[in-house]
């Protein structure tokens, strides 16, 4: 087949980093004296970003829709993030043995995250997976982020590859909407925290497992 460029989203998609996320919006809450409010059953609003966790726990300390402290807080969360961003964090069993079988097919990959860019080359490195990938472009790469397309684009052309020839793998209905508005196939994963809410959001194809990936883009592009 002719090759193509596959692009990951990274959080729930290449890596569960759901621990490491909610460590540091409980750790913002513990700044404010509210303890910690967050646990592991809140991982898949912890896949959502930073600002979902600090609504999701102002909700529960009686400061829902207190928007001002929620910016207030980012950054601070953010800070707490990038100081311990692999403690809990681990790659999904399979994802780097399917990229280097893609790789090795002669298919391009890159990330396409809603990370900022910085802590996402941080993260990635501190895995020592960085390498792996032609190319990253985070939530502030660009003056846009996903669901608009231009972020996954730029993905795939950083990768050398075809805007028009590419599909994204990832793990939420921005993702989908992202494939979607550039034009090109959707995977998304079937494990994870939100994993049982794929097949609702209609993607060209899910996967219960990283080995399933190349078999499923050669089918896609066949």
């Amino acid at each position: 087949m002719v090759p193509v460029t596959v692009i990951f989203d990274l959080d729930g998609t290449l890596a569960d980093t759901s621990g490491d996320l909610l460590a540091a919006a409980n750790a913002c809450f513990r700044d404010i004296g509210a303890g910690d409010v967050l646990g592991p059953a809140d991982a898949g609003t912890a896949l959502n970003g930073g600002r979902a966790m600090l609504r999701l726990g102002m909700g529960r300390i009686g400061r829902e829709g207190d928007e001002a402290e929620v910016d207030r807080l980012y950054p601070v969360l953010l800070g707490h993030y990038g100081a311990a961003i692999d403690t809990h964090t681990a790659i999904y069993p399979g994802a780097m043995a399917a990229v280097a079988r893609l790789v090795e097919q002669g298919h391009a990959v890159g990330i396409c995250t809603n990370k900022p860019e910085g802590l996402a080359q941080l993260l990635l490195t501190r895995l020592g997976v960085r390498d792996a990938f032609a190319s990253l472009v985070g939530s502030d790469t660009l003056a846009v982020r996903k669901p608009d397309p231009a972020p996954l684009r730029e993905a795939v052309r950083r990768a050398g590859g075809d805007p028009l020839r590419a599909c994204l793998i990832g793990d939420s209905r921005t993702d989908r909407d992202t494939a979607r508005a550039a034009g090109v196939p959707c995977v998304l994963v079937g494990f994870g925290p939100a994993g049982g809410d794929m097949a609702a959001l209609e993607p060209e194809a899910i996967i219960g497992h990283f080995d399933e990936l190349p078999g499923v883009v050669a089918r896609l592009f066949a």
